[in-house]
């Protein structure tokens, strides 16, 4: 268990705007930050941070919380997990107690099948540093390969040895249990035995956005045809490869920094850019590039370089990744290397200047990419030539912003000599055909429900909750203000109004304390008692005792409440000229209505109850009485609210 204090340590130095920050691109906005939501496919930013209150919400899922509720929802740690992955951050000393074999057993599989893989990475990393046979073939490998000891160590390289289970068996012997080892894909099992799968191979591991391992890429140094040469960890659950990007735990920083991603094949391309200097580069692991990559980079840059071997067919096999990267709304331009070079050899044969230089001379528009490329086919064959423009068409089509477009089929026209009311034709053409595709697909059929009757009592329900709700929103943002209050008195049928200075936490408790009201709502009930036990304790309420709870609920509850008020700045009203007026010269009247609204609808639901309550008998002069008494108490409170009834 993680002691208090450390855990103490990592609210009080974590600063939310910073590891978000390492996850998604973050801009400036007002007091804030915006950026494009990591958990939901989004073109325009509804993602918020703030730094001043070190919470974040984001408006399209309805998630938010503080850095380690971030760091739990985007990585899927727990709580222990995240604490640790901010210690790490931060270089906090970790004072944590031995697990006992009962806390042990309860970590889940998806927890026990990260700490297997990491336990692996340390061991292959282990014996290519260390053992005779790991240094004698898979750390002259790397050597052989140009990667400095820094680079080795930075990637955690490693080996295994060709021993059939020498991983399987120091694993178990370190107490991992075989179901994980198995169902990682590190261990292969059958029927008659159980054997390492990365036998023989420099292994690569492959990190998580945040670091965390997922699963393992090798590579064979023999020259066995019966077996493969790359290798890779199998789907597990928390391995899926068309959600990764090799490479992007160590570039994400570079990429947000320079603001453009290099988009490469493979593990080798990515170690001798960083070792070169260029560190915003990441690979798809010799997979077709999948809408899921492109989303992990478009959270931190809007613009893809992809960078090609100068192998023709590997181009053309590689080229339908372009589209897919305009159709997330991204800017992608597109390099090639002198044939006989790929992104691995030319970085090591050039320094680290003449690199920069050649990638920012030879970065093409994928326009100009696609008709040199393809072009030579055509020649003057108009059939082709005809083809080629259809398919730059294609491409620009996929682009969802209107403007783009226009002037991408402009640049078209004028590369390709062809008139630009033929190229929007096209491109209307083809926009009408999708129409008709889609209207063609038979409609899902929807289940017929029954229509819900909108019933009083769901809408006295819906009332109670919304006030009780707007108390506790006026308790974390209000409560510790003093403001002047107005207090009406009867005397004589003349009515007299009195001013007092209260703070708001205290007039609230006080209206509460006198009609001896209870939250109907569990959560809420639960904040109000801790506000009323702080205001005792310190006669103020601390916001950040309840941003960093330890239950999830209040601490979600919470953040919500206090993002819903930058909602506004999303939208950017006071560039457009309008102004959202300050609640604070409104806060008496709004303290002093959502309680007496608060009022009412319980003497509706206490009246309703004695109606229901009410018989033919004589024994009913009581709750008629209690009846009257209540409707007189209600036009009391109307009256104070300003209402006709």
């Amino acid at each position: 268990m993680i002691s208090r204090n450390t855990i103490d340590k990592v609210f009080e130095t974590a600063r939310v705007e910073e590891v978000i920050g390492e996850f998604v691109q973050l801009k400036k906005a007002g007091s804030n930050f915006k950026g494009l939501s990591p958990f939901s496919d989004e073109k325009s930013p509804s993602f918020m941070v703030s730094p001043v209150k070190q919470i974040w919400k984001d408006f399209s899922t309805g998630k938010g919380g503080n850095a380690v509720s971030f760091i739990m929802e985007h990585e899927h740690y727990s709580y222990p997990e995240a604490i640790k992955y901010l210690a790490k951050k931060y270089n906090i000393e970790i004072d944590e107690t031995e697990q006992t074999d009962e806390q042990k057993a309860v970590a889940n599989e998806r927890e026990s099948m990260y700490l297997v893989s990491e336990y692996a990475r340390d061991y292959y990393h282990n014996i290519l540093l260390n053992h005779p046979k790991g240094k004698a073939i898979g750390y002259s490998y790397f050597k052989e390969r140009g990667f400095t000891d820094e680079t080795i160590k930075k990637f955690e390289l490693g080996y295994g040895l060709e021993d059939w289970d020498a991983f399987t068996q120091n694993a178990q012997n370190k107490g991992y249990d075989i179901q994980f080892l198995e169902k990682t894909g590190l261990t292969i099992v059958n029927e008659t035995k159980q054997f390492d799968r990365f036998r023989g191979r420099v292994l690569f591991p492959i990190h998580s956005m945040s670091g965390r391992v997922l699963g393992f890429g090798g590579r064979i140094l023999t020259n066995n045809k019966k077996v493969a040469k790359y290798l890779n960890s199998p789907e597990s659950v928390i391995y899926h490869k068309s959600h990764i990007l090799y490479g992007l735990y160590h570039a994400k920083q570079s990429i947000a920094k320079e603001d453009n991603c290099f988009l490469v094949e493979g593990y080798t391309d990515v170690i001798s850019f960083s070792q070169n200097g260029v560190e915003n580069v990441v690979a798809s692991s010799g997979t077709a590039l999948t809408p899921d990559q492109i989303r992990l980079v478009r959270r931190l840059t809007q613009n893809i370089t992809i960078l090609f071997d100068g192998d023709a067919a590997g181009i053309r096999a590689s080229i339908r990744g372009i589209d897919l990267i305009l159709e997330q709304g991204m800017n992608v331009k597109v390099l090639s290397f002198p044939e006989g070079d790929d992104p691995d050899s030319f970085s090591k044969r050039v320094s680290t200047d003449e690199l920069k230089e050649y990638l920012n001379d030879n970065a093409q528009d994928f326009i100009n990419f696609k008709v040199s490329l393809l072009m030579k086919d055509a020649q003057n064959d108009p059939v082709k030539k005809a083809g080629l423009i259809r398919d730059i068409v294609v491409s620009i089509s996929k682009i969802p912003d209107r403007i783009q477009r226009e002037v991408y089929i402009q640049e078209c026209a004028r590369i390709m000599q062809i008139s630009e009311n033929v190229l929007f034709s096209e491109l209307a053409q083809m926009f009408k055909k999708e129409q008709r595709d889609a209207s063609k697909k038979p409609a899902q059929l929807r289940p017929t429900q029954p229509v819900l009757q909108k019933t009083t009592q769901v809408e006295k329900v819906n009332e109670l909750f919304k006030y009780e709700k707007e108390i506790i929103k006026i308790l974390l943002l209000h409560g510790n203000k003093e403001v002047d209050f107005i207090d009406i008195i009867e005397e004589n049928n003349i009515e007299k109004k009195e001013v007092y200075t209260n703070l708001v936490a205290q007039e609230i408790y006080l209206h509460l304390q006198d009609d001896e009201i209870e939250f109907t709502d569990e959560l809420f009930q639960l904040v109000y008692f801790d506000v009323i036990h702080q205001l005792g304790q310190n006669k103020n309420i601390n916001i950040d005792t309840f941003i960093n709870h330890s239950n999830n609920d209040i601490a979600s509850l919470v953040t919500n409440i206090l993002m819903d008020d930058e909602r506004y700045s999303l939208s950017q009203w006071e560039k457009r000229e309008i102004f959202v007026k300050s609640r604070d010269a409104e806060l008496p009247k709004m303290v002093t209505d959502t309680v007496f609204n608060l009022r009412r609808v319980l003497i509706d639901e206490k009246i309703t109850s004695l109606v229901t309550n009410i018989s033919t008998e004589e024994t009913n002069d009581s709750i008629l009485e209690e009846i009257v008494n209540y409707s007189d108490l209600k036009k009391r409170i109307f009256k104070q609210l300003n209402r006709v009834i």
